[in-house]
């Protein structure tokens, strides 16, 4: 019995196939994309689907932050790099989007709005439940075919993800195949000491992820940055700014982990902050004024850092370290990651933020292994099942087993 199938194992054409991709892209204050990663490694299904009737899903941001924007955008620049049109509407399970689904031609693609409009869609469900929700019951009947495509969030048990498998036959796109070979192929070369470096403001999603890599074996030393340095200096009480009522949550895991692994847990030593004219000012954690804004790490964090990733033997960066995209702080995200680039060690580097960084530098080639993924990732790097191949592996055998209403024609055989 094979895990799942994939594009290459069905046939597509004429066929309405619904495509879960993940378009998430950072944004700037205006809420223009930044960068195209995302939207180039979904491209790439999308042309092996030029002979089917293709609709897209995909989320962007979290309801009330800034990135929390519409699709509009997102299917203009497919259309610019696809050379043909990606018609948008701004609709998900009304009239207006059934309408145009069911309208759609052969070779022609639509994207629907932002996900994440839909409460339903912000829920972590078991697949039955997922199956049962208002959004998955209104569009499966439309489609023949579902395309999982979207591995950064392959760790989201969303209904976008796992409802679908339950009533139509789910494959995998071509950036789960891209991923799974390049990290088998990582797997084999990996070596220890084993050094994680966490940044980012998704202090939530990295206790999680530090927790299961330093249990699994994986993380002989986790390097702190971001929201999550701020963090764990505020848990250890070196550091008396401000957290946010959502940071303040994780105060007692920090401290449990703080506790059960001292010699693995790096923090800053010192931090930049903005000044009164918006320039850059570096001091030790606990000089650092109440009331300032923390936008990176300080140099002498930078090169304490750098030498530990330089000896190491794999490390695995994810989330930046700073606000780079902000001029002045860009220093400790384009450090760590040139020191990354210049070891030894097996790197891989994930989420969508290190990708444009990376891109600015132009040190892309020099990683093993770059992936638009960040807590998808960290759970596979972690030995934890991700609810995407769960739904894989579950229509694979219901496709063996001729379970789904439809027939599914496999090339060169039917079943």
């Amino acid at each position: 019995m094979v895990n799942y199938y994939t594009l290459d194992d069905v046939e597509t054409e004429d066929r309405l196939v619904l495509m879960r991709s993940d378009l998430n892209t950072p944004v700037d204050k205006d809420g223009n994309l930044i960068e195209r990663v995302r939207l180039e490694e979904a491209t790439v299904s999308l042309r092996d689907l030029s002979d089917a009737r293709t609709v897209i899903i995909s989320h962007q941001g979290r309801v009330g932050r800034p990135d929390f924007i519409e699709l509009e955008k997102h299917a203009s620049i497919l259309s610019q790099l696809l050379n043909r049109n990606v018609k948008y509407v701004p609709d998900i399970i009304g009239p207006q989007a059934l309408n145009d689904i069911k309208n759609l031609k052969k070779g022609e693609i639509l994207l629907l709005d932002n996900l994440r409009i839909l409460s339903e869609e912000n829920l972590e469900l078991p697949m039955e439940e997922a199956a049962k929700t208002l959004f998955v019951k209104k569009l499966y009947p439309l489609f023949d075919l579902f395309v999982l495509d979207a591995f950064p969030t392959a760790h989201r048990s969303h209904p976008s993800i796992v409802g679908f498998p339950f009533y139509i036959p789910a494959i995998a796109g071509r950036l789960i195949i891209r991923e799974l070979k390049g990290l088998t192929r990582i797997t084999r070369f990996e070596k220890g000491p084993y050094t994680t470096v966490l940044g980012g403001t998704k202090v939530g999603d990295r206790i999680e992820a530090m927790t299961a890599l330093i249990k699994n074996g994986k993380a002989d030393k986790v390097l702190t940055t971001g929201r999550l340095g701020l963090l764990f200096l505020s848990a250890a009480g070196r550091l008396s700014i401000p957290l946010s009522d959502e940071e303040s949550k994780y105060l007692a895991a920090a401290r449990y982990l703080l506790d059960e692994y001292p010699s693995v847990i790096e923090m800053p030593h010192d931090l930049a902050y903005m000044g009164p004219n918006g320039q850059r000012k570096e001091a030790d954690v606990k000089s650092v004024p109440k009331d300032s804004m923390v936008l990176d790490i300080g140099e002498k964090t930078i090169r304490r850092y750098s030498r530990i990733i330089k000896s190491s033997g794999t490390v695995f960066i994810s989330g930046p370290p700073s606000a780079f995209e902000i001029k002045g702080f860009e220093l400790g995200t384009e450090e760590l990651l040139l020191s990354v680039a210049k070891s030894s060690a097996t790197s891989i580097v994930s989420g969508g933020h290190l990708s444009t960084a990376m891109q600015r530098l132009k040190i892309a080639n020099w990683i093993d292994h770059v992936s638009t993924a960040g807590g998808a990732l960290i759970q596979y790097l972690s030995g934890k099942p991700l609810p995407l191949f769960e739904a894989l592996e579950y229509s694979a055998s219901r496709i063996e087993k001729n379970a789904y209403p439809e027939k599914v024609i496999l090339r060169q055989q039917e079943i």
